[in-house]
């Protein structure tokens, strides 16, 4: 049986989130559908991104992978369906699907929408469940859509670089408030150069050291440590440390400032790290 993970940013108060499953599951029968989350934070690309990414690189190699997120950021006229690197991914067609992958995917075409058809949640997943089901049957990718399509391309959020410094943005907080900012392992690696560091972050607060567990500092203490994902990550050992130091991801803009700005706009809070 086919597994078919969902990813989305509908959240688990009403029934859509059932509802979705549902729809799947009339056209897509013998599928396995696995839940990633349905609280990615809504219009936040880079923490959906952050999401998909390694949740997708643990699955085996022909695994389907829905992400209905920011799904109306403009009225569609047609649904994406990549294969890269063995995977399947159906996304709609706003960016999302190159801040997942990082790089423009192998394989891509576009699926038509009924222009007759209201275009809701529900009408868009089984779009897809279609596309997913003529794949798992056997069809080739370009024989269920237009490959010559032309997607729209959003950049992932990257670290800002020095010859003595590496600064990041929080992408994600976890359920125990840990922060995971968006600077890997490798990065922060090769951006050192075996020097010593320092990791600053809300004025005057550092740490100077990677753990490789939490319990590696007493409770309560602070670190940082790469989490199983490979992002630098700052917690508390048997605390909170996105409450304990006031931390966020984004935020949108105050009230007062959105007419300035006729929109709202994300902001992302920094952690920088010297080398010396």
């Amino acid at each position: 049986m086919p597994l078919l993970t969902l990813t989305s940013d509908i959240g688990q108060q009403d029934f859509l989130a059932g509802a979705v499953k549902g729809q799947l599951l009339q056209t897509a029968t013998n599928f396995t559908i696995i839940d990633i989350t349905h609280e990615v934070s809504p219009f936040n690309f880079p923490q959906a991104a952050y999401v998909c990414r390694n949740a997708l690189n643990n699955f085996p190699k022909g695994t389907f992978h829905l992400v209905l997120v920011n799904l109306f950021e403009e009225k569609p006229e047609h649904l994406l369906i990549a294969e890269h690197n063995g995977q399947i991914i159906g996304t709609a067609d706003n960016g999302i699907l190159t801040m997942i992958l990082e790089e423009v995917p192998q394989k891509i075409v576009a699926i038509p929408l009924d222009k007759n058809q209201q275009k809701n949640t529900l009408y868009c997943t089984s779009v897809f469940a279609r596309a997913f089901n003529d794949l798992a049957n056997g069809k080739k990718l370009e024989e269920i859509g237009d490959p010559s399509v032309s997607i729209r391309v959003k950049n992932p959020l990257r670290p800002m670089l020095g010859n003595n410094w590496i600064e990041g943005q929080i992408i994600f907080i976890d359920n125990f408030e840990n922060v995971i900012i968006n600077i890997t392992k490798e990065e922060f690696e090769e951006q050192r150069k075996g020097r010593s560091f320092k990791i600053v972050f809300k004025r005057d607060e550092t740490i100077d050291k990677i753990s490789e567990t939490y319990a590696d500092v007493s409770e309560g203490e602070k670190l940082a440590l790469f989490n199983s994902a490979g992002y630098l990550e700052i917690a508390v050992n048997k605390g909170n440390a996105a409450g304990l130091f006031g931390l966020q991801g984004y935020s949108e803009m105050q009230q007062q400032n959105k007419s300035q700005y006729n929109s709202n706009r994300l902001f992302y809070q920094t952690v920088k790290v010297f080398f010396e």
